[in-house]
């Protein structure tokens, strides 16, 4: 349960979602060793060792106190307990908008599981956390992401070009954001948007 009670994503039928720990260094850097997994991110780099555990799991474990019922969390298989990848609301500067990020292991893909946890998450960062907006980015040849988006309830809103000092195939087809709002999220559901209280 996170500070103000809020807690983190119920699971889904097939994932059960954990706040990430110290000990958990390893299952990152490997998930992060994959070059198919980082295609889209790195163009195949791993992250490594020393950046999953000085930088980026410091700061994600720091956010769950500083933004209830946001943040990443470990994804694990329901049925035997591995770990399969993460899925992450991070958080905006003020915590009303959250980013849906997911990553999973290869050998998981093609079932369907990066649409299930998606899903999830967006139901619980609006029903439970009361965001204003869900947002996503990915490479626009990212095809496998951008249906995902869709099928989590996301709408394309814009294809943008950045500037890369050592740019990735693709990128030359620029970025693509994705995005649903609480009222969007809402009418979708049939009820009237949940809003944090303040």
């Amino acid at each position: 349960m996170d500070g103000d009670g809020l807690v983190g994503p119920a699971g889904t039928e097939r994932l059960r979602f954990r706040r990430f720990t110290a000990a958990d260094v390893d299952a990152l850097v490997e998930l992060d060793s994959d070059p198919e997994v980082m295609r889209f991110l790195t163009g195949g780099a791993a992250t490594p060792l020393a950046t999953v555990r000085d930088e980026q799991l410091p700061r994600l474990l720091g956010q769950y106190d500083r933004y209830p019922g946001l943040g990443r969390w470990a994804a694990l298989d329901r049925a035997n307990g591995e770990f399969v990848g993460w899925f992450a609301l991070d958080p905006s500067a003020d915590g009303d908008e959250a980013e849906l990020g997911y990553r999973l292991r290869r050998a998981t893909w093609g079932r369907g599981l990066a649409t299930e946890g998606s899903r999830a998450l967006v139901r619980h960062a609006f029903d439970v956390v009361g965001v204003r907006r869900v947002w996503a980015e990915t490479m626009a040849v990212n095809d496998r992401s951008r249906r995902v988006l869709a099928k989590a309830g996301l709408r394309h809103v814009r294809t943008f070009h950045m500037q890369w000092d050592d740019p990735i195939p693709g990128t030359e087809h620029g970025e693509v954001e994705y995005e649903v709002r609480a009222q969007e999220w809402a009418a979708a559901q049939g009820r009237p948007a949940a809003r944090r209280a303040r």
